[in-house]
């Protein structure tokens, strides 16, 4: 399929990393102006020293991050980083995105968690009012750009992630740490409800991230269903790194609205639990529940292609079979700059490899806007949606009229 039309059709990207999406040339620049250390301070040479196009294992490609979370510990950084992120995503056709990043990496004594969403809100919202006001856009020719705020919760971390939690360790230095991981996740929902609910910042939802081997989700239980009694939507992080158990968890306990990654899902092999005697025919009905319920499927293939040396070869990853049992999936980059990628870029790559017909991928640009979060009320959503498809099909005629005019 064309590169050209995949780029202009509108698009969404749901999971989306704030931390790992920063522009090279503003790492450059904003570490030298705090003077932190680079590999080199060339574009060029962060390619060939961190941000690789692959990685040897998952630990090569997170090393990334120290990078790039040193130098998002203002306001000001934030801001324009966040900024940067929404324009990097209208440049390539993307009408909705759902940012995502972890407060508590990020908040200090300057900046507190609820502060950092501010930060990261007033960038992009300075994006999309740039963007809406366009004279296209006025005029109603083409769709808005919108978004919305995803906190993410950690499954796991040590006082060594950031100042914040150097010194909530220190506060609850007689607690174990399971209890303090989950004591942290609520602490990030309060604030986050409050943020969402009484400054009506658009901060609409929570995830759960971080390594799922001996981090169960079932630890963040307590923090999931305030979410719930809130009215926060959710996404958990599993079936990345661990069995359909880890899936399971996320969507029966912590009520998970969509699923990022979900490699496993249908996986039969990935099952750890001995408890499971029939693998198959559990796998079946997860992916039977999961289909029944529209749970959606946050679908990353370059980033797990570079974490998971099983996918190199793109015919291995799940995509395939999950678009043959027609669940509702939707495309997303995971990390622009990690994983050097665009949601252009990542439809061309599932398009080409799985044969995707025009239906296909219709059916997946209209789940990635209508199973987004979107912050406003339903029958807006609605209308956006419709319009954003409208968009599509209109697109869709232009490129072939001038086909056929070649």
């Amino acid at each position: 399929m064309n590169h050209a039309l995949l780029k202009k059709l509108p698009k969404t990207d749901l999971h989306l990393h704030l931390d790992g999406s920063v522009r090279l040339s503003t790492l450059i620049e904003l570490s030298r102006e705090s003077g932190l250390k680079l590999p080199s301070y060339t574009e060029s040479g962060l390619r060939e020293t961190v941000f690789k196009d692959d990685y040897e294992n998952l630990n090569d490609y997170l090393k990334g991050f120290g990078y790039t979370t040193a130098i998002m510990q203002t306001r000001e950084n934030l801001e324009r980083i966040a900024f940067e992120v929404a324009e990097d995503n209208q440049n390539e056709g993307v009408r909705y995105i759902e940012v995502r990043f972890a407060p508590q990496l990020h908040a200090n004594d300057e900046m507190d968690i609820i502060e950092c969403i501010r930060a990261v809100n007033h960038g992009l919202d300075r994006a999309e009012t740039k963007f809406n006001s366009r004279p296209e856009v006025v005029d109603g020719h083409e769709p808005p750009f919108h978004y919305g705020i995803i906190a993410c919760a950690m499954r796991f971390f040590t006082p060594a992630f950031s100042s914040w939690y150097r010194r909530f360790f220190d506060m609850h230095r007689y607690t174990k740490p399971g209890r303090v991981f989950a004591l942290a996740s609520l602490e990030l929902e309060a604030a986050v409800s409050k943020a969402r609910w009484d400054e009506n910042l658009p901060v609409v939802g929570i995830d759960l991230a971080g390594s799922e081997k001996g981090w169960p989700a079932i630890n963040h239980l307590i923090a999931f269903r305030r979410a719930q009694k809130h009215f926060l939507k959710k996404t958990v992080h599993a079936g990345e790194a661990y069995g359909p158990e880890s899936i399971y968890q996320a969507i029966t306990e912590l009520y998970a609205d969509r699923i990022g990654h979900g490699l496993t899902l249908l996986d039969p092999g990935s099952v750890r639990s001995k408890d499971i005697i029939d693998p198959e025919g559990y796998v079946n009905s997860l992916a039977e529940f999961i289909a029944d319920h529209r749970i959606t499927i946050e679908v990353c293939l370059t980033s797990n292609q570079q974490t998971n040396p099983a996918y190199r070869n793109l015919a291995n990853h799940p995509f395939g079979k999950m678009m043959e049992r027609k669940l509702s999936v939707s495309i997303c980059t995971d990390n622009r700059t990690i994983s050097n990628t665009t949601v252009t870029k990542e439809l061309h790559k599932a398009v080409n490899a799985f044969n995707l017909t025009r239906n296909d991928l219709k059916n997946i640009l209209v789940y990635g806007f209508k199973r987004s979060f979107f912050p406003g009320k339903y029958n807006e959503k609605r209308a956006y949606v419709r319009r954003c498809m409208e968009y599509f099909e209109r697109i869709e005629r232009e490129f072939s009229l001038d086909n056929r005019q070649q």
